[in-house]
């Protein structure tokens, strides 16, 4: 179905920078993002959904779209995040390029870069399509501001069609997912539905309920540094005791080297001199018992080193981020066999795969609300060869209606 006002909403919601900062303290992080989630709060109002309230707290917009049936319907919610990835967001300056063939080059505005075909393939399955994608300066933003924006076309649309017969709907704009921390803070019984979705996949018909589990892990290097001309048997190196350490980790087990449900150790951030180093990792699996084993070997590397040195040079501070949702929704499938019926319903082919990352769904199915994730165009995702298709956002809102439906016919 055409949408009249999505691509010029989307348009103006990806010009906003809303980059996350994993180094602030405060919630949201950034304060464009309240203030990006406070102009939504207003466009909400305009479209006749109620109680839209910013909460302080955890940095969620919310707001509901009253139901306009007398029949006992279950109450859904749809989520989505307002902001960007660790990518420039200063001066999006988004590109529209319509009816693309699916095999030439796009050039990236003035820069030297461009969407290659030969290096991008999945480029070939938007023929005839109208792209958006970036000038090769910034990210684009499509995670998730597609999201955002098919969530409030999809308000748009039900109250400029009141004849569609819907139970109670909530809506909501979280804050910081890019940096693993938004839903920390998300109040399940203020949203108060029976069931939610994030919109924050990626291609047309993605529908993710397994998850990595997740941790963050620094890694901190005391060395002794004394003048290289002298240092037989007395210095020792930090930076030399990091390589060591990342060396003594599978070889193999990086994201570059796996895929599927395959887990990996991922090397963030190095950085320190001979007297004083670390290192950041991010540690996934799709299962747990190998989860906890990864993180156990983090710590027993750590050991190991110490236990050679003779002295407590290597530390490591290791926290859990978030774990694998399917834990929760395989005990109840019935949200998936929703969105898979509506999707199905409209000519989609799901395509139901582990994702390799998480969602805000993954933290909050854990907090006693399942959210598995649905679709929402993005490809190329978290850097300058972003791009999404504006029919597969239109798609992600009719499967939203759809789900709508079925939930209503139930």
């Amino acid at each position: 179905m055409k949408y009249e006002s999505l691509l010029e909403r989307f348009l103006s919601y990806v010009k906003v920078n809303t980059r996350s900062d994993e180094n602030s303290t405060t919630t949201p992080t950034t304060p464009a993002q309240k203030e990006f989630a406070l102009v939504r709060g207003e466009e909400m109002k305009k479209y006749g959904v109620i109680d839209v309230h910013y909460i302080d707290a955890n940095g969620y917009i919310i707001g509901t779209i009253p139901a306009n049936t007398d029949k006992k319907v279950k109450k859904i919610g749809f989520l989505g995040h307002v902001d960007t990835a660790d990518f420039n967001a200063d001066g999006i300056n988004p590109q529209v390029l319509e009816n693309y063939d699916g095999q030439s080059v796009i050039k990236l505005g003035s820069t030297e870069f461009s969407l290659d075909p030969a290096e991008f393939p999945n480029l070939k399955k938007y023929e005839g399509h109208t792209l958006v994608h970036t000038d090769g300066t910034t990210l684009l933003g499509a995670d998730d501001k597609s999201g955002v924006t098919e969530i409030m076309t999809l308000a748009e649309y039900l109250y400029n069609h009141p004849e569609i017969e819907h139970g109670e709907i909530r809506i909501g704009f979280g804050p910081d997912e890019e940096i693993g921390i938004g839903a920390d803070k998300f109040d399940v019984s203020d949203f108060d539905v029976d069931f939610a979705y994030t919109v924050d996949g990626g291609p047309l018909g993605e529908l993710e309920y397994e998850t990595f589990s997740a941790a963050g892990a620094t890694i901190h290097f005391q060395g002794k540094n004394v003048h290289p001309g002298t240092a037989k048997n007395q210095m020792v190196n930090a930076l030399q005791l990091a390589i060591d350490f990342h060396n003594a980790l599978p070889e193999f087990d990086r994201p570059e080297k796996t895929e599927a449900r395959e887990g990996f150790f991922h090397l963030l951030k190095i950085e320190g001199t001979p007297e004083e180093a670390s290192m950041t990792y991010i540690i996934r699996d799709h299962d747990r018992a190998k989860f906890e084993m990864r993180k156990e070997s983090v710590s027993n590397i750590a050991k190991m080193m110490n236990e050679n040195l003779g002295i407590e040079r290597v530390k490591v501070n290791m926290k859990d981020q978030y774990y694998n949702m399917a834990e929760i929704i395989q005990k109840d499938f019935w949200m998936i066999e929703l969105a898979k019926k509506a999707m199905e319903n409209l000519g989609i082919k799901p395509v139901i795969e582990p994702v390799r990352g998480g969602t805000d769904g993954s933290k909050i199915s854990f907090m006693g609300l399942p959210t598995p994730n649905l679709f929402a165009g993005g490809e190329n995702m978290h850097g300058r060869y972003e791009f999404v298709s504006v029919q597969v956002m239109e798609k992600a809102v009719d499967t939203l209606l759809e789900i709508i439906h079925l939930n209503q016919e139930d």
